[in-house]
């Protein structure tokens, strides 16, 4: 099977991204979004947010650029589980209005997580 690197969906009423087929397996331990380093979102298998990027962010309770990474990755953080049945999760009106997503959502691989942008 092809790996998936790329993907562009629209949002449903509900605000509910459905994943492509091919990945729903990469998310069903549950799904991660957080704001990204600039206007747009993260979005992480929970697997990977927990091996990976908690890891990252459990650094020194002193250490300034550790609690700023907190702050920007756990401000607005959501951690849904994956509708199994129809490949869906909800992505909120907050996180979508910080990256600037209205309807339809551009989400491209950057190794283990995705970045999803607004599509223009």
């Amino acid at each position: 099977m092809p790996t998936v690197d790329y993907f562009q969906r629209k949002l449903d009423e509900k605000r509910r991204l459905t994943m492509p087929t091919e990945l729903r397996d990469e998310f069903a331990s549950g799904v991660v979004i957080t704001r990204g380093f600039q206007k747009y979102l993260h979005l992480y298998p929970k697997t990977v947010w927990d091996e990976e990027v908690e890891p990252q962010l459990a650094g020194s309770i002193l250490d300034e650029h550790t609690a700023d990474l907190n702050v920007r990755f756990r401000m607005g953080k959501t951690d849904n589980a994956l509708d199994i049945k129809q490949g869906r999760v909800v992505v909120e009106q907050h996180l979508l209005d910080y990256a600037g997503i209205s309807k339809e959502i551009i989400a491209v691989r950057v190794g283990k997580y995705w970045r999803l942008m607004a599509a223009e």
